[in-house]
């Protein structure tokens, strides 16, 4: 089963940070990164900047596109390079079917504002206990919001992802 949890920090800097740590965790084999993104938001400025942690994985499983559409419902980004419309619609509402509701939406919103910083990562097989102190050992304070995804959720997301996968152009 595959869990999907967001790490907010209160500097812009602390996904950044999170993410390093975790990938030395990831090398010790306590846990196993999947995909994972970045969101980091200056003091000042009206959105956030987000990124996908490339550095982590060869290949991330969930793609830009995902992030892209995740990250544009959150924080209202405008979606670059997704068709708008029934189809940008269709894939919003799909995320509830991968556990991604309103509910969880609204949490991120509430809590990453600016001058915070935010890591996405989806995990496979982590006891997050052991990560979030293993975190805070290193000096890394943040905060957890999880969200896990039944067997069925992960597998329609990744049903979703490979129908993105094969409507992008060649």
């Amino acid at each position: 089963m595959a869990t999907l949890t967001v790490w907010k920090f209160d500097t812009p800097d602390g996904a950044q940070r999170a993410e390093e740590a975790l990938s030395k965790l990831q090398k010790q084999e306590l846990v196993q990164i999947l995909d994972a993104a970045t969101v980091s938001w200056e003091e000042g400025k009206k959105k956030p900047k987000t990124r996908q942690a490339t550095n982590m994985l060869a290949n991330g499983v969930l793609g830009g596109m995902f992030w892209g559409l995740l990250f544009g419902v959150i924080f209202f980004i405008p979606l670059i390079g997704l068709v708008v419309g029934a189809a940008g619609g269709a894939l919003a509402g799909s995320m509830i079917d991968v556990g991604i509701d309103d509910d969880f939406i609204g949490s991120v919103r509430e809590k990453v504002t600016p001058g915070t910083s935010a890591l996405f990562v989806l995990t496979t097989g982590v006891v997050l206990d052991r990560v979030h102190e293993s975190l805070r050992e290193q000096g890394i304070r943040g905060e957890l919001i999880e969200t896990n995804l039944s067997s069925d959720q992960e597998a329609n997301l990744r049903r979703m992802l490979e129908e993105e996968d094969s409507s992008a152009p060649a």
